[in-house]
This record gives C-alpha cells, sequence and structure tokens, in this order.
C-alpha cells in the first residue's frame, strides 16, 4: 500500500487485511510504524491494527519500522509478533531510505533488537539491495555475507534477502541462498523479491532450489518500495508462489477459498 499516492480508506484498510487473516498464511506484514510525513499512507496503522480480528487466526503480524521510535511504538502492542527492518547495504539507499547512515542503522538494529527481546517481540532484518543496487554503490555477493555475519553475531533469527528494484537473476539467487544456508543453520533466510511477470519463476525456483522455504509476496504485485525509484518495480505476486507451490506438490496449508475472495476484495483497494 506505501507504494499508492492516493490515501486507501482505513476501513477498507481494514476489511482488506481481516480477509487475509482468513488465508492462513503463516506471517502477515500488516502496516508500518514510520513517519507520516514521509510515508502518509501508513498514518492509520494504530487504528488499523487496533481493528483486526485476530480471534480465529493463527497468522503472525509484522510491522514495519525504519528507526528506533517506530520501534518503540510498535512493541508496546501486544498484537505485533515481528518487527521487520530495512537494512540496505547500499549507503545511498539507506540514507535514502531511513534517513540514516549504514553504520547508524546498524546501530539501531542493535537498540531494536534489544528492544524486540525485552517485549517478547522477533526482529526481522531485511538485505535490502540484497542482489544489487543501480546506484553505483559497492555490491557484491562478499559484501552481502559480511552483513550477514553481522547480523549473526547479534543473534538475529531471520534474515530476507531483498532484491529491492528487481536486478537479482537465477545465478546469485542460487549463490546466495545455497552458501548462506549452509554457513548459517540457525538463521531462517526469506527470499523478498521483487520482479516482472515474464521472470519469477525462474527466480522463485532458484531460491526453493537452494533451500529458501520463506517467501513475501503481495497479492498481484502490488506495489514496490517508493524510496527505491520513480518507475517501481512491483513485489512477488502470492497467486505466483501459489501457483509455484502447487506445481511442486508442496503442501501449504492456505484456504485458497479465502485466497479469492482476498484476491477479489484487493481489485477495490488498489484503484
Amino acid at each position: 500500500m506505501q507504494g499508492f499516492s492516493h490515501f486507501i480508506p482505513t476501513d477498507k484498510k481494514i476489511e482488506y487485511i481481516n480477509g487475509l487473516l482468513r488465508v492462513g498464511f503463516d506471517t502477515l506484514d500488516f502496516g508500518s510504524f514510520v513517519s507520516p510525513k514521509i510515508i502518509p499512507q501508513m498514518r492509520d496503522t494504530e487504528t488499523v491494527l487496533q481493528n483486526l480480528d485476530l480471534s480465529a487466526t493463527n497468522t503472525k503480524l509484522l510491522a514495519i519500522v525504519a528507526n528506533n521510535q517506530g520501534a518503540e511504538t510498535a512493541v508496546s502492542h501486544s498484537a505485533v509478533n515481528y518487527l521487520g527492518f530495512p537494512f540496505s547495504i547500499s549507503e545511498t539507499f539507506q540514507v535514502r531510505n531511513t534517513n540514516s547512515t549504514i553504520a547508524q542503522s546498524f546501530e539501531n538494529v542493535k537498540y531494536i533488537h534489544s528492544l524486540c527481546k525485552d517485549n517478547g517481540k522477533e526482529l526481522v532484518i531485511y538485505i535490502s539491495m540484497g542482489f544489487g543496487n543501480h546506484y553505483g554503490d559497492p555490491w557484491n555477493t562478499d559484501v552481502v555475507d559480511e552483513w550477514v555475519d553481522k547480523m549473526a553475531g547479534l543473534d538475529i533469527k531471520t534474515i530476507s534477502l531483498s532484491d529491492t528494484v528487481g536486478v537479482a537473476n537465477p545465478e546469485t539467487i542460487s549463490y546466495l541462498f545455497g552458501h548462506l544456508i549452509k554457513k548459517y543453520p540457525n538463521i531462517e533466510f526469506g527470499a523478498h523479491l521483487h520482479t516482472r511477470q515474464d521472470n519469477w519463476h525462474e527466480k522463485v525456483q532458484a531460491a526453493w532450489g537452494n533451500g529458501c522455504r520463506r517467501f513475501d509476496g503481495a497479492i498481484k504485485g502490488f506495489g514496490g518500495c517508493p524510496m527505491a525509484d520513480d518507475d517501481l518495480v512491483g513485489n512477488m505476486p502470492t497467486e505466483f508462489l501459489i501457483q509455484f507451490m502447487q506445481e511442486n506438490n508442496v503442501e501449504t496449508g492456505l484456504d485458497i477459498a479465502a485466497f479469492e475472495k482476498s484476491m477479489l476484495l484487493s481489485t477495490t483497494v488498489f484503484i
């Protein structure tokens, strides 16, 4: 939703997310505790959270935060299970996305991780620009490995490699997941892939074939990161991920009828 310039009404957000809670996903990224001046779309996250029906779902809730203040707000809500922090290994994008340098952001990670432990939450680190960037900032697989190693040193348990601008290819995806999953067996690695419709399958196959079992998606690929580029590269469509799992006879446990209702509702949300 953050990528849409017009404000999506709060009651529409509540209706849509409540529908998604009935599908049976492991985790749902329901909102962001970020500056309303920077991302006005997310200014109603607390109201949305207060109106979610969690009575008949096992889905865990994840909130995105970009700084310590947002994290402090997020951990105050008992319904929030995960805090997601976008940690870019591109200096340009980290400043653009969170108004802090990589070094400052790593200090924030330390504080937020401690905050999560003290409040019974878990921190999810998104390695943004994890497959390269278009700013000319240094990137190679050793840079990714270096920062994952630093996160592992903090005992971070969940790390998603994020293809923020859709530049990942099957070779890089295969190498990073194959290498990191073996090297850090105590970390759950996820794939947060941005893609176009003509190359999604090869990306998912590369991650799956090299041990990744945590995938982020957004229905119909709506959205993207408004801080990354003017020409947004869409998110990985959730329906494509479900299709992939069905093709590979993977039991997801999802309520497909409820998912199809959410697909239909999405056409009235993202307009």
